[in-house]
């Protein structure tokens, strides 16, 4: 987006959407279209220069991945270093499915898939209680495939019945559950744009009872395997033993709702107030408006 003397082909199947951002636009099936490119591109190959500085990119991106995802044994870890511990433990030979909230932001950037089909993302509309069902549907897919499910707290309350269904049908499932105690990802977005903490994180909501919810045994009531680890090196001896479980298993570990990682470059053009008795969304608007200068905006 950055580089002006650089176009891109908005492969869509709706004119309006294919021609953003100055795209050229390529309106056809989605299939149809990858293929008659694939033919027209036959036996041409990107200069030798690009693709070097493709794969140092890669080489120094999976270096900065690995210190992030390093185990910890911080009282909450971030989600960057459950995800490391996932990968770790599992390895690349399963099917990793999530959807709402942070970890969408932080699997695409660290986890390692390890072949194609085998990372599945519902992120268009943050579809929040997607993970569970998505992730039956995927087993019931590939039954003999080891699916991984990341979730939140958050989307955990939205939907979780599919877990009874997964038991009764046979079909089991691995689910690490990320408790950071409300909705995290907002409430860092909410601070990114000077906003103060509100009605995100459970204790700085309206509350009688600050909820303490045992997520692992609400799982063992729908039938599942579960247990609560308290740190990065005890999901990882959990995850181990969940490989070798026959039943749908639940893993459960707190997370820091503060943290989470660099962008890695790009931004995320989100909407800041232009008038606030606030200097700290003051100062996000400012930052707002010299960012959008970069921005193509389509004719």
């Amino acid at each position: 987006f950055k580089n002006s003397s650089k176009a891109i082909i908005g492969l869509n199947t709706q004119p309006f959407d294919a021609g953003k951002h100055q795209a050229l636009p390529l309106v056809t099936d989605a299939a149809e279209g990858l293929a008659e490119l694939d033919a027209a591109l036959n036996g041409w190959k990107a200069p030798a220069a690009w693709t070097d500085n493709a794969a140092r990119g890669k080489r120094d991106w999976q270096a900065d991945a690995g210190k992030v995802t390093a185990s910890t044994n911080a009282a909450y870890p971030s989600d960057a270093q459950v995800i490391g511990a996932v990968q770790r433990a599992m390895g690349s030979g399963v099917i990793l499915l999530h959807a709402a909230g942070g970890l969408p932001g932080e699997l695409h950037k660290l986890w390692q898939a390890g072949a194609p089909g085998s990372y599945h993302a519902e992120y268009g509309f943050s579809t929040m209680g997607y993970e569970i069902a998505g992730g039956l549907g995927v087993k019931m897919a590939k039954p003999d495939e080891e699916v991984v499910v990341m979730i939140g707290d958050g989307s955990y309350l939205m939907l979780n019945s599919e877990i009874a269904t997964s038991v009764m049908l046979g079909l089991k499932l691995t689910i690490v559950l990320l408790d950071n105690r409300g909705y995290g990802c907002i409430n860092r977005l909410q601070m990114a744009t000077g906003g103060a903490n509100f009605n995100n994180l459970l204790k700085d909501a309206r509350h009688e009872i600050l909820p303490d919810i045992d997520f692992a045994a609400h799982a063992v009531s729908l039938g599942a395997i579960a247990e609560k680890v308290s740190s990065i090196a005890g999901l990882e001896t959990a995850l181990a033993q969940a490989k070798k479980n026959t039943r749908t298993t639940v893993l459960v570990i707190d997370t820091d709702p503060l943290v989470s990682t660099e962008a890695g470059g790009s931004w995320w053009d989100v909407a800041v107030p232009e008038v606030s008795t606030r200097p700290q969304v003051n100062a996000a608007r400012r930052a707002y408006d010299e960012k959008r200068q970069m921005q193509k905006i389509g004719d």
